[in-house]
C-alpha cells in the first residue's frame, strides 16, 4: 500500500516563466543562448504525468538543450498570440511543432480562452443560429460541446467542423510563417491521420486534424515526423506515470513513458541532421 501511494505522488514540473511570456511552461529553465531545439505543442509535449518527457529525452540524446514549450490542450491560438514564444523559435537551431487538435481554438462558431485553448468561451452568432435549440452556458470545455453539438445533428455538426478546420489550417499558417528556423512537424497521436474531414474523430487527438490538413502544411516545414505509439506502448497504461488521486483515467488516455520515448526516438536522426546544416 506504501508503494502505491508513492506512485500516485504528483509531478512537479519545476514551471517556468520565460521572459515577456505570461505563459507557464514546464521547466527546468533552459538558457535561450547558444544552439538549443524548442518544442512547441501540447499536452504531449508538456508531457503530463510523465516524469521525462520527450523534449528531455531528446536533449539526452542530441546533447543539444531542448526548450519544452509545451502546454497541457493547447491549439495554435496560444503561440499564434505570444510574441515571447516566437522569439524563442526565432532563436532557437529548429523547432518541433507537435499538431494540436483543431477543436481548440476561437473560429467563425465560438471563441476560446486566450491562454487555455481549451476552455470554451463563448459561441458567436452563427452557432447560435446554426443551433438554435441549445443553450450554449452549461459547456466550459470544447470537447464537452463537440460532443454534444454532434449528438444533436451530425449533419449540421459537419458544417461546424469543416468551418473548425479551416480555422485552423489558416491559424497553423500564421503560426508557421512566425518560425524562422527550420520546422520539424510532429504527428503524435494513438493511430495515423485518416483520410477524409470527418475521419479524425472528437476524442483522438489530434482531433479533427486529417492527412489532407497534414499534407497541406507539410510544404511549410523542413520534415513531417509521424509517431503513431506502438501496441507496447498503448497498453501500458499508467505504468511509470504520476498522477494525483482521481487522476488515473486521465492519465490512462494520456502517451506514458514508453511513448514519449518512442517520439524521441523518431525526432533524433531528423533533428541530428537540420542542426548539422
Amino acid at each position: 500500500m506504501a508503494y502505491e501511494c508513492m506512485g500516485r505522488q504528483p509531478l512537479d514540473y519545476l514551471p517556468v516563466r520565460y521572459p515577456g511570456s505570461r505563459l507557464v511552461f514546464r521547466g527546468p529553465r533552459r538558457g535561450l543562448t547558444g544552439a538549443y531545439v524548442a518544442c512547441i505543442g501540447s499536452t504531449g509535449t508538456h508531457g503530463s504525468f510523465v516524469a521525462r518527457p520527450w523534449p528531455a529525452l531528446l536533449e539526452d540524446d542530441l546533447g543539444t538543450p531542448c526548450v519544452n514549450l509545451g502546454l497541457p490542450n493547447a491549439g495554435p491560438d496560444v503561440f499564434a498570440n505570444d510574441a515571447a514564444v516566437q522569439k524563442i523559435a526565432r532563436g532557437a537551431r529548429a523547432v518541433v511543432l507537435q499538431l494540436p487538435c483543431a477543436m481548440n481554438l476561437s473560429n467563425p462558431f465560438y471563441r476560446v480562452h486566450p491562454r487555455r485553448n481549451d476552455r470554451f468561451v463563448a459561441a458567436t452568432d452563427a452557432l447560435r443560429v446554426l443551433y438554435a435549440e441549445v443553450d450554449f452556458t452549461e459547456f466550459h470545455f470544447t470537447r464537452h460541446l463537440m460532443r454534444r453539438l454532434a449528438a444533436i445533428s451530425p449533419a449540421r455538426f459537419a458544417r461546424l467542423r469543416t468551418a473548425v478546420q479551416e480555422a485552423w489550417l489558416a491559424r497553423m499558417s500564421v503560426v508557421l510563417r512566425g518560425l524562422a528556423p527550420p520546422v520539424v512537424l510532429l504527428w503524435q497521436a494513438n493511430h495515423p491521420p485518416g483520410d477524409g474531414a470527418g475521419s479524425a474523430a472528437i476524442d483522438a487527438d489530434p482531433a479533427f486534424v486529417s492527412r489532407a490538413m497534414l499534407d497541406a502544411l507539410a510544404p511549410h516545414a523542413a520534415a513531417t515526423v509521424l509517431v503513431v505509439a506502438s501496441g507496447a506502448a498503448r497498453t501500458q497504461g499508467t505504468h511509470d506515470m504520476r498522477f494525483p488521486p482521481m487522476q488515473e483515467d486521465v492519465a490512462a488516455a494520456l502517451p506514458g513513458p514508453r511513448a514519449h520515448r518512442e517520439v524521441a526516438l523518431a525526432l533524433h536522426p531528423v533533428l541530428t541532421r537540420l542542426l548539422k546544416d
